[in-house]
């Protein structure tokens, strides 16, 4: 399994960028919850062997990955609401996150190395947009661990709040445990109306009590 390394770090140092960032998202595909991103300036000489793109990291690996970076290096979170995901898309939403998240940081970067295939259009600094990068990067791949982590939480706390649609394991996303949830305990201000499993059932509702 390849694994994300520092060659665009570097082709960035050398041509003049001193503070290099790399941003990435996690929470487009769920049914529920914030989209979360994660900006992180990787400190010289942080222990990040193993890191890689969150996805394919081990829960445990992955926390103890996350805190270390949290601990090390400077970094920000951003999220979107589920109210912005709806008012501007997820597409949108997700590069809200990401320019709250690169505003956050201590101070300005140089280049924001950005995961995906377009650069958010109001991003404050400059940026590369990187396709793959959280498996390219270390910087993104470390963006992706923080960003994952910080959003679990955040489902682990509304789980407490809204018990019985198991985002305490899904974080949101639409597994079958959480659609039948969905059917037997209806929608929560929580969920995401546009997306699909979602807007079935709130337009079944509203068709049953026309």
């Amino acid at each position: 399994m390849s694994e994300p390394d520092l060659t665009l770090e570097e082709a960035a140092w050398r041509a003049g960028a001193r503070i290099v960032a790399g941003v990435d998202e996690v929470g487009r595909g769920p049914l529920a919850g914030p989209v979360t991103a994660a900006a992180v300036v990787l400190t010289e000489g942080v222990d990040l062997s193993g890191l890689n793109d969150s996805k394919k990291l081990p829960r445990k690996r992955r926390e103890i990955l996350a805190l270390r970076i949290m601990e090390a290096c400077d970094w920000a979170v951003g999220h979107a609401s589920v109210e912005e995901i709806e008012e501007l898309n997820i597409l949108r939403a997700s590069h809200l996150a990401m320019c709250r998240a690169v505003s956050g940081l201590r101070k300005p970067p140089c280049l924001a190395l950005i995961d995906g295939n377009m650069l958010p259009r109001d991003l404050a600094v400059p940026g590369q947009a990187v396709v793959g990068g959280d498996g390219r990067s270390l910087s993104i791949a470390a963006a992706s661990v923080v960003a994952k982590l910080l959003r679990d939480r955040i489902m682990e706390d509304l789980a407490q709040q809204h018990p019985g649609y198991g985002w305490e394991a899904n974080a949101g996303y639409p597994t079958k445990a959480h659609r039948q949830a969905l059917l037997d305990l209806g929608v929560t201000p929580h969920h995401r109306r546009g997306f699909g499993p979602v807007h079935k059932i709130l337009c079944k509702d509203r068709t049953a009590t026309s």
